[in-house]
């Protein structure tokens, strides 16, 4: 029997996390996961405290593990970070970027389109996050693709939370098209604009959700 690996074992929880599986403030026992999943405690450990590092869990001591809540704080804390460095990673990259990319962008684009369709709330995020980071694929600034990476995995379930109660899902598809638009015509400074107001309007449906 092949037991998974401390990759699988992250993602089976923050993907539980992220489809609310877990609600906020769901205490997740090192010892009680480790037996469900047939594995080490300290794996577990190990998915916990990078969960932690994400936002998604909170380790407090004498208790462990426990799920997030999503708070205003939370979110300003996520999108200002967002807003530095996204536009930046875009200004590096869209110069670089190809028609075989461009090609892959606007598959992501179209695929996001049909989830929101669909109210197919598991896509939604996954594509939102893809269709950024293929955007910025070739910026050269590693470290800051790691940390924006970070940061929509951590915008996956804040995303539903906004399409899912904005008035107008459709703004996103329309946003996310101005944006692709713009890079292919190489309009960088219009494409960073846009993409500082995507964010921002991102920042304000939330702010009007917890309302």
């Amino acid at each position: 029997m092949l037991h998974p690996s401390a990759a699988d074992i992250l993602n089976e929880l923050r993907q539980a996390i992220i489809d609310g599986a877990f609600p906020a403030g769901t205490e997740l026992r090192q010892n009680a996961l480790a037996e469900r999943h047939g594995v080490d405690p300290a794996l577990i450990r190990s998915a916990l405290l990078q969960l932690d590092a994400e936002g998604l869990v909170r380790i407090l001591p004498g208790i462990g593990a426990v799920v997030s809540s999503i708070s205003r704080e939370e979110i300003d804390d996520v999108f200002d970070l967002r807003v530095i460095l996204e536009p930046r990673l875009l200004r590096r990259a869209v110069p670089a970027l190809t028609a075989a990319d461009f090609a892959r962008i606007e598959t992501i684009h179209h695929l996001f389109i049909g989830a929101v369709a669909a109210s197919d709330m598991a896509r939604w995020g996954a594509l939102n996050a893809e269709l950024h980071l293929a955007i910025y694929t070739h910026a050269r600034l590693p470290r800051s693709l790691r940390i924006v990476t970070g940061l929509l995995q951590t915008c996956d379930r804040y995303t539903r939370l906004q399409l899912s109660t904005t008035p107008s899902p459709g703004r996103a598809e329309r946003e996310h098209g101005t944006l692709i638009a713009l890079c292919r015509r190489g309009e960088i400074d219009a494409a960073c604009r846009v993409l500082t107001t995507h964010i921002d309007g991102v920042r304000a449906d939330l702010h009007a959700a917890l309302a």
